[in-house]
């Protein structure tokens, strides 16, 4: 049986989750986290991410362990009829409809927003596409690589002399996941308040165009095109990655009393005083010898220890940690971030948790589901069919 979601914000809260890879599951996680009833409909092939590595001990990859936490699991071959008319059903009981199908597929199975809302007017439908529903990439599919590379993200990674760089973590997608999220619960709000559903829009484009922020801005209002950042930020300094004694450390001094006070901790007032470090411009046009002379310090510390110094005197600084460190470290499992679930044969299986907390809800302990895990429960207990129905119905290959 599924989680009713007891005490948390959207218990009660129905979602079909037709989604597929990042964006659209992350999004349908965290409604499960908080408490929603997600469906998550897959081909009997299984969604493309179930095969991408790594893949976990009991053979389940990992790229889709981390978005599909909490859910129920059904599998549909919608190029049967018999499934369409299994996933009209549950749409007709959903509050929310989650897809990632190109517009022609998605007006070829009914599941279009304008279809979709003309017959459920109280439906949330939320739609996930790479380039946004309108103008001439409308249709075009969209992963993250791919507009990592035509939203501007590369041309400002990276280090001047080098060639484009991916950055290392699916931010387009994770972040799309996360913009839905608020569309979504915007939304409910919204039927809340007139009783009727809309039509909730994200994409990876746009999603992305958003976090540009003050790049794009200075282009548009002071024509500055950005560049290759390095490890920090162009326009302050110091504020970068700096060798050190045991590796590399990342210090911030981007203000005139954060400079003042890195000098006070070094020690060293001629650098305080140097005229071509008088202030942030004259820091950033000079930071070739600035570097070289705040690295001359460094040199002579460990990490720890220069960290350790930096802290004493309110300067910003980091290590540079590997993702092991960080999943270990006590800050992480303090706010939550791990969650121990366990799959159906009871082997412990650690996730991801939930990004922001409600109240005293947090992310919810369901392991994602094994592929079509759920279909018969769903048949069922959800829709009523008996054990002939759903034989007959396996038979035909729609589930």
């Amino acid at each position: 049986m599924a989680d009713d979601g007891a005490g948390r914000p959207f218990a009660g809260l129905r979602v079909v989750d037709a989604s597929r890879v990042l964006a659209g599951p992350f999004c349908c996680q965290m409604l499960a986290d908080m408490g929603a009833d997600v469906i998550k409909i897959e081909s009997p092939g299984g969604d493309e991410n179930r095969s991408w590595p790594p893949l976990a001990e009991n053979g389940i990859s990992s790229n889709y362990a981390s978005v599909n936490r909490g859910k129920r699991g059904l599998t549909l071959d919608l190029k049967t009829a018999a499934a369409g008319e299994i996933l009209e059903r549950l749409i007709a009981r959903a509050d929310v409809v989650v897809h990632s199908f190109l517009p022609p597929t998605a007006r070829r199975l009914g599941l279009d927003a304008e279809a979709l809302r003309a017959r459920y007017p109280r439906l949330i439908v939320c739609t996930i596409s790479g380039y946004g529903t309108e103008g001439p990439l409308a249709d075009k599919p969209g992963y993250d690589l791919m507009v990592q590379a035509f939203g501007g993200a590369m041309s400002v990674t990276g280090y001047d002399d080098g060639p484009p760089v991916r950055t290392g973590v699916s931010f387009v997608d994770m972040s799309t996941g996360l913009s839905a999220y608020g569309a979504i619960a915007t939304a409910l709000y919204q039927r809340g308040e007139t009783g009727e559903g809309t039509w909730v829009r994200a994409s990876l484009l746009e999603t992305l165009v958003a976090e540009l922020g003050y790049h794009a801005v200075g282009w548009l209002q002071a024509g500055e095109l950005p560049v290759k950042q390095g490890s920090g930020a162009k326009g302050l300094a110091p504020y970068q990655a700096f060798r050190c004694k045991d590796g590399h450390i990342l210090v911030g001094a981007p203000n005139q009393g954060a400079w003042d006070r890195l000098c006070n901790a070094l020690g060293d007032e001629a650098l305080r005083t140097d005229p071509r470090f008088a202030d942030n411009p004259s820091r950033v046009e000079n930071l070739a010898a600035l570097s070289a002379l705040l690295e001359a310090h460094f040199l002579t510390r460990e990490a720890e220890d220069l960290a350790a110094l930096l802290e004493r005197h309110a300067i910003a600084v980091s290590p540079i940690q590997s993702i092991d460190q960080l999943m270990a470290h006590e800050q992480v499992r303090a706010n939550a971030m791990v969650v121990e679930t366990s799959d159906g044969a009871g082997r412990a299986w650690p996730l991801v948790g939930a990004p922001f907390k409600v109240g005293d809800s947090a992310a919810g302990d369901r392991a994602p589901p094994a592929l079509g895990e759920h279909t018969d429960e769903i048949l069922s207990t959800d829709l009523g069919l008996d054990a002939a129905e759903i034989a007959r119905l396996r038979a035909a290959g729609a589930v």
